[in-house]
Formats: C-alpha cells, sequence, structure tokens
C-alpha cells in the first residue's frame, strides 16, 4: 500500500491573461470576460490543491511564470513548481511525468483548470483504484478526460488527439496498449465551450465549495448580461 506522501496532486495550468486561454469563449464573451472565467476555474483547481493531504505539484505553461506559479497556494505547505516544457500537451505531460518521477514521485494525479465539477469523492474513489490498477481516468463528458493518473510511467502521448471529442477513448487505448491496467471512473464536465461555461449555473448550484461559488456567480452574471436562462 502506498501512503499518501508518496500521492502527488499536479496541477497543470497558464496564468490567466488576456488572450490566453479558453480562446474558444472569447468571440462571444470577449478577452476581458474570458481571463474572468479562466481565472475563476484555476481558483477551483487551487482550492482542490489546497484540501489535497499530500505533495502538490504545480506545473504552469512556461518557466517564466514560475514565481506566479510559487504565489498561488500558502506558504505554510511546501508546493514544488515544475514548469512544463515545449511541444503539445502530450509532449509536455510525458517530459514532466518523467521529471517528477525520476525525482522520486511515485503516483501522480493530474488535473487541469478546467473541470470544476471534480469532487472529494472522485479523488478519493483515484486514489483507491491507483492500489489496483497503473492508470486511473475521470473520463470528461465531451470525450476528453477531466483527470488522469498514473503509478508508472505515461506511454508516449505526443500523437493522441489532444483538444478533441477522440482523446479518452485514444488514451485508454494508448495506455492499454502499452501494457497499462486502466480504471474508468465516472466522468465529469470540463469547461471548454460557452455551452459549457454556461450549463454551471445549474450543475454548480448546490456546491457550497467557495470558489466554486464564486464561479457560480461569476457565470450567473454572464448568463444574465447574454439574457440566457439556464436556472
Amino acid at each position: 500500500m502506498v501512503s499518501m506522501v508518496d500521492m502527488a496532486l499536479v496541477l497543470v495550468c497558464k496564468r490567466p491573461a488576456l488572450g490566453v486561454g479558453k480562446q474558444r469563449m472569447a468571440t462571444n464573451l470577449g478577452m476581458e470576460r474570458t481571463q474572468q472565467i479562466a481565472q475563476a476555474l484555476l481558483n477551483c483547481a487551487l482550492e482542490d490543491a489546497k484540501s489535497w493531504n499530500g505533495p502538490v505539484v504545480i506545473a504552469p505553461a512556461s518557466a517564466e511564470d514560475h514565481d506566479w506559479a510559487a504565489t498561488l497556494l500558502p506558504s505554510s505547505r511546501f508546493i514544488q513548481i515544475q514548469p512544463q516544457t515545449v511541444g503539445n500537451l502530450g509532449q509536455r505531460l510525458n517530459e514532466l511525468d518523467n521529471k517528477l518521477r525520476y525525482e522520486g514521485l511515485k503516483q501522480l494525479i493530474y488535473i487541469g483548470s478546467d473541470a470544476p465539477l471534480l469532487m472529494q469523492l472522485d479523488y478519493a474513489a483515484c486514489r483507491v483504484a491507483l492500489q489496483h490498477h497503473d492508470t486511473v481516468l475521470i473520463p470528461a463528458t465531451d470525450g476528453g478526460v477531466a483527470l488522469m493518473a498514473s503509478c508508472c510511467p505515461w506511454p508516449e502521448l505526443a500523437d493522441l488527439p489532444w483538444s478533441s471529442g477522440q482523446l479518452g477513448a485514444a488514451l485508454i487505448d494508448c495506455c492499454r496498449s502499452a501494457g497499462q491496467s486502466v480504471a474508468i471512473l465516472e466522468s465529469r464536465s470540463d469547461v471548454d465551450e460557452l455551452a459549457d461555461c454556461l450549463e454551471l449555473v445549474r450543475l454548480l448550484q448546490n456546491d457550497g465549495r467557495p470558489a466554486r461559488r464564486r464561479l457560480h456567480a461569476l457565470v450567473c452574471d454572464i448568463a444574465n448580461t447574454m439574457k440566457i436562462n439556464h436556472a
């Protein structure tokens, strides 16, 4: 049995800025509103990282964001900052994973900043499943992946169809072809399009977590401004 100190939560993220992140929504929302959504989504992921009982790694998109990433969580806990390298997301994840395993981390649970519907029960289920499987995935309802975890190095991920509805199935096939056992947990919604964002009015209406409440309020304001009723 691997202890919690051997399990690291890895947050892969971009620094929210005008014109950076969630740009599929910018056409409808504008860059300022889109940045606000990106920041609120990141805050939800940080809320999960703050409550994680074990090592946390923040992997910003570039080395230039190292100092910014170091300010994201309370200084009272040890947070490792490991910037991503160049390449597509698969290449960056392989490089990041190799570095972290070389440093001695064994079980790595990767999240992004676009799945605010992840709950503590999902993380608990992932920890349990990792005791019996090489890889654990929480699919996204749009065909992507909301969480990906493994206790062994990822196979080559560069050629997977990232940012598409085929990613989840391709990742499962990739891991199984590499001889890994894969556990697939209950799917969760993620946020890529404006429709995903507006759906949070309904999906987060009973979520009491503070960052989720702030995200919910922001999306409600946007929906009201756009005269859209998703209650």
